[in-house]
């Protein structure tokens, strides 16, 4: 079976989320990822929430299918070899500040010449270009600026957080996406390589649905509605009696009838104002209220059954307990058994999207620092010599 992304090469310069999201994305499908770290240390991610006998069991997950390679890019020699390794590659991913990589000698017009074929993804906290461009920004900045953290949260409350760093996530997406486009044109022939830049922010603000021009032309400013969906009823997050929480979308006409039958109240099943979304949206309270009447009497499972024999659209709001028992998520494969150093096994997430004919793999997870430094110099024609010298002089780890 050949890989959809068999041959190509790519280089990650960058740290913790988005790049490194972005490359792992690639590598899931058969490209080859070479991960360029810093000497001693490595990616910061190795460090970030949980670890396991010292590193994180999130880097284990990031960095899976990826070549280490330890350098130093402050040396000519480091520099040099990330030259070498570019004129072979068809896509390099970096999430450094804008300049960043020029000062490095590594500019695109650098890049460009050594390599035409060659697509650079830049992301960063606000684009390449703008009057923010030089300013530090990290995902929740970028939610920020992008819309989705003043949107988040119950009202009068501060803006919230989701949960994790989506803007990353999104940012990463649309990296690949890019990545994708760029070499599809390199290889049917059509063009040469090219910049895709993917800022923070505006990968949080192209999921921001119609906020723009219901702004614009109806001054209409989106505010934080907890679990409800303004404008379209009933859709809404409800307590049950086990002190669970089940998120209820009735809110086409005839599912709002079977959901209303459900419930025991087929007045308003039929009361001609609920007919359509727009009286239902009017009145939104007095159904969130009979709707929470019902679910408060009764444990979520009883609500679930009741609601899935009516084919009324509904799920409970899971934990991580939650999916991880759940087996459907089992039967997706979205449960993959891996083995940590030392022999651990562990589950992690699965691979998506699902290919039917190529789907993704997962060779190895996260490498050590510098695992893979030895056989990528060899890789470039390097001798024993040449790569002990440099290990001695601190240029390669």
């Amino acid at each position: 079976m050949t890989a959809p992304l068999g041959g190509i090469k790519v280089i990650e310069i960058g740290t913790l989320i988005a790049a490194p999201f972005a490359a792992r994305m690639l590598g899931e499908f058969g490209a080859e990822v070479i991960k360029i770290e810093s000497i001693g240390q490595g990616d910061p991610l190795r460090k970030w929430r949980k670890l396991h006998e010292g590193t994180s069991l999130w880097w284990y997950l990031q960095s899976r299918n990826k070549k280490s390679l330890a350098l130093n890019l402050k040396s000519a020699e480091g520099i040099e070899l990330v030259k070498q390794l570019a004129a072979d590659a068809d896509v390099l991913i970096e999430n450094l500040r804008p300049g960043a990589l020029e000062k490095l000698g590594l500019g695109w017009e650098v890049l460009h010449a050594l390599n035409p074929k060659l697509t650079l993804v830049r992301i960063s906290g606000y684009g390449q270009t703008g009057p923010y461009r030089d300013r530090p920004g990290f995902g929740a900045i970028g939610e920020a600026m992008g819309g989705i953290r003043y949107t988040t949260g119950t009202p009068g409350s501060p803006p919230a957080r989701v949960g994790v760093s989506l803007g990353d996530s999104l940012a990463s997406l649309h990296g690949v996406i890019g990545a994708l486009m760029s070499l599809l044109r390199v290889k049917s022939g059509q063009g040469e390589g090219q910049v895709v830049d993917v800022s923070l922010a505006e990968s949080v603000f192209n999921v921001m649905e119609s906020l723009v021009p219901e702004y614009d032309l109806l001054g209409h400013v989106r505010e934080r509605t907890g679990g409800a969906l303004p404008g379209i009823a009933p859709s809404n997050t409800y307590l049950t009696a086990d002190g669970a929480y089940v998120v209820i979308a009735g809110n086409s006409d005839p599912i709002y009838k079977r959901l209303m039958n459900v419930i025991g109240r087929p007045d308003l099943a039929e009361a001609p104002q609920f007919a359509h979304n727009d009286g239902r949206a009017a009145q939104s309270g007095l159904l969130d209220a009979a709707i929470t009447h019902w679910t408060s009497s009764l444990p979520i499972d009883d609500v679930l059954l009741a609601l899935q024999d009516a084919e009324v659209p509904a799920g409970r709001i899971y934990s991580v307990a939650d999916i991880v028992a759940d087996p459907h998520y089992q039967a997706r494969d979205m449960l993959l058994d891996a083995q940590l150093p030392g022999g651990v096994r562990v589950k992690m997430p699965g691979i998506v999207p699902k290919l039917s004919e190529t789907p993704g793999v997962v060779n190895w997870q996260g490498p050590s620092l510098g695992q893979h430094t030895h056989d990528i110099l060899d890789g470039l024609g390097l001798t024993e010599a040449d790569i002990e010298r440099l290990k001695a002089e601190g240029v390669v780890q």
